[in-house]
């Protein structure tokens, strides 16, 4: 293990570069060539820098430099600083400077300006600066805040989104019992993802004379839906037409039970004239957003649209038409795996994308005459496509397993990367990760299965290690060279333990029917191949069979519940972290009723009509508690509205009930995800401590 002078001496010079960053480049040039002598801490990964807002429009016209910005975080304090960066994106240049506090910033007045957000002054709104980071001034006045925003490309627009009231207060309805805390919902959807929803951001649009943003205009004026989608949708759902005279925009327009039953989304064309919207994506059944359009062609735009209705996880396809012939056409059949984010060629002949295939996120080249799919980059990453650079190049971010996001500059013809930033690059300098292993395994039902290992710091194969099996969420999302600040798994591993990490059934990025093989069949097939995996890994002479941990978040919760009544003793640990653990509690408690209704056929009072209905509640893992026979650790976050606490509350009672040594970490403040520093590092505190006394000690009591 690290010493506490390695921890101290690292995380000293680390809180030293956050608290110097304002002054200093986003690189750390300063840590190259020094001996790797520590090792990952939780503390450590929340002392690195994060990059963030970047888009096309971060990009300047010249195509030479790129915004972008980092957050610091001093997770003893829990204050984070948000700064604007610029570099150079042509490779080697390697001279970021600081432009100052803000977010969201992209090129304005033909790249003699930076727009950026900032909440200087009590709220947040749209600011501009010199690209040097001098002359900053406010250029909206809008009563409320910003959330995100786009020039329109003549330069005389802005459309921005904020939100809006979409349902009465409590005081609003009784203005005489102001101090009363009580909330009435009259339909579903009255929370979501962490949120009492009584707001809905709009999209609106202000005419921009060069020095003062004007008054506003709500495209949805009269309609309480929402655009962007919360609750993670933002300004690339929406575009300007090229022409300066529309905007697109997406939107699901549904409320209460009609919008949890459905994912239907459509994008809108909204006429700035008119104050008109006609629908561009009329009789597509699932999610339809994201519009990008053809820098050589104003009339085609390229969006992401899904087929099927009420499938959240359905083939994420790369659709082109005509915005006033309304002629669609699906281009990315060459590419058996979900399209992401994606920008289009100057001359419009290709769309370049990121995708999923076999557990990494590569760039891709659609040519749009022969529909076909090539390949750019390879290699054990992910990547995520920024936009166009110097000629023959992208500008994309980058991370793996063992690397946070850098920015890269990546040659379209070869696909070779090179680094345009380096902002951990002086933690990274002295950090001894874990070697990362891809295997293929096959399966029970004799298909191959991709698994990635990863190993401690210094590991030994001539000494035995606990090995933990890692259970993804999604459950169709799958497990790629992610960086992750909340299952970082070099942190995770770090502490001394084998991770192993399966591409189950149910993830995309292995074809279609690997994909979907997980709808209706939550203890089938995945719950084998997980199995599968532990006992191919356990074998090994390395691995101390003996001492075998499973965990897992969401529906990799629900995986760690569910195998805790059929492991057949092959884990002496489980810690599952907002779990489903019960499935008819699991229906009527969350969010997003389309969700359960696909992945599990409908609701449980409805199994006499329907075989998949019966088998999907037959397996939910309260059903089994009998056979339980293993310590385990529950994690829930009260402001999970996804899967709700009790989920996790529940599967804690059990446990002990069944005598069984059990642990409940609750958070009344936490979502679905932990987010906030000291409660992240508790987290991890608490997450090792409970492997180390289940896994590491000879008489655990």
């Amino acid at each position: 293990m690290i010493s506490n002078w390695m921890k101290t001496s690292l995380l000293a010079a680390s809180a030293m570069a956050a608290t110097l960053a304002p002054s200093l480049p986003a690189r750390a040039s300063e840590g190259n060539g020094q001996e790797k002598t520590e090792i990952m801490t939780p503390e450590i990964l929340w002392s690195m820098g994060r990059i963030g807002g970047t888009s096309a429009s971060s990009i300047s016209p010249d195509r030479k430099e790129i915004l972008y910005t980092v957050t610091y975080t001093d997770w003893k304090t829990e204050e984070s600083h948000t700064r604007i960066y610029i570099s150079s994106t042509p490779p080697g240049a390697d001279d970021a400077r600081l432009l100052g506090e803000g977010s969201q910033p992209v090129w304005i007045k033909d790249g003699t300006k930076v727009a950026f957000l900032s909440g200087e002054g009590g709220q947040r709104q749209i600011w501009e600066m010199n690209p040097d980071g001098s002359g900053r001034r406010k250029l909206s006045a809008y009563m409320g805040n910003i959330d995100g925003f786009a020039f329109s490309p003549d330069g005389k627009k802005v459309l921005f989104t904020a939100l809006v009231q979409s349902e009465p207060t409590t005081e609003d309805l009784y203005p005489d019992l102001p101090k009363a805390s009580g909330r009435i919902a009259n339909d579903l959807m009255y929370l979501h993802w962490d949120e009492w929803v009584d707001k809905v951001p709009h999209p609106f649009w202000a005419p921009f004379d060069g020095e003062t943003v004007g008054a506003a205009t709500d495209l949805l004026k009269g309609e309480l839906y929402e655009s962007p989608m919360k609750p993670f949708g933002g300004i690339e759902q929406l575009a300007w037409v090229p022409t300066s005279e529309a905007i697109v925009y997406t939107c699901r327009k549904k409320r209460g039970i009609d919008y949890t039953l459905s994912t239907n989304s459509d994008i809108y064309i909204y006429d700035l004239s008119s104050g008109l919207s006609r629908n561009l994506t009329l009789g597509n059944g699932g999610y339809d957003q994201n519009p990008v359009f053809n820098p050589a062609d104003s009339t085609q735009m390229a969006w992401l649209s899904m087929a099927r209705d009420g499938y959240e996880s359905d083939l994420n396809r790369l659709c082109v038409l005509n915005i006033y012939t309304r002629a669609p056409y699906f281009l990315s059949h060459d590419f058996a795996s979900n399209v992401e984010n994606m920008c289009w060629s100057r001359d419009g002949k290709t769309i370049y994308f990121t995708g999923v295939w076999h557990g990494t996120k590569h760039l891709y080249a659609l040519d749009m005459k022969t529909e076909k799919v090539r390949a750019i980059t390879s290699g054990h990453y992910d990547y995520s496509l920024v936009g166009l650079g110097p000629d023959g190049s992208l500008i994309a971010s980058r991370h793996s397993l063992s690397a946070a996001d850098e920015l890269y500059n990546v040659e379209i013809k070869t696909g070779e990367a090179r680094p345009i930033t380096s902002v951990n690059r002086a933690i990274f300098d002295r950090l001894k990760l874990g070697r990362v292993e891809e295997r293929w395994l096959t399966t029970t039902d004799g298909k191959q299965m991709l698994v990635w290992v990863v190993f401690p710091p210094e590991f030994d194969p001539q000494k035995k290690y606990p090995a933990v099996l890692y259970c993804e969420g999604g459950p169709q999302s799958p497990v790629t060279q992610f960086w992750s600040y909340r299952w970082n798994i070099q942190t995770l591993a770090a502490a001394g333990y084998i991770y192993v990490l399966p591409n189950r059934r149910g993830m995309p990025g292995f074809g279609p029917e690997w994909n979907e093989a997980i709808s209706g069949d939550y203890g089938g097939q995945c719950m084998r191949d997980y199995l599968t995996a532990i006992d191919s890994i356990a074998a090994e002479p390395y691995v101390d069979a003996e001492h075998l941990g499973c965990v897992g978040a969401s529906f990799g919760g629900f995986s760690v519940y569910w195998l805790a009544g059929h492991h057949e003793k092959r884990f002496k640990a489980f810690i599952a972290h907002d779990g489903l653990f019960n499935l008819e509690q699991q229906y009527v408690e969350t969010d997003e009723k389309w969700f359960p209704n696909w992945d599990l056929g409908g609701p449980y009072w409805e199994a006499e009509k329907n075989e998949t209905i019966r088998n999907s509640y037959a397996q939910s893992p309260h059903r089994f508690v009998e056979a339980w026979d293993t310590p385990i650790l529950c994690i829930h976050g009260v402001r999970d509205y996804r899967v709700l606490a009790s989920q996790g509350m529940s599967a804690f009672s059990a446990a002990r009930l069944r005598g069984l040594p059990a642990q409940l970490l609750l958070y009344p403040d936490e979502n679905h995800w932990v987010l906030r520093p000291q409660n992240s590092i508790l987290w991890y505190r608490t997450f090792n401590k409970w492997l180390d006394r289940w896994l590491k000690q000879e008489n655990p009591q």
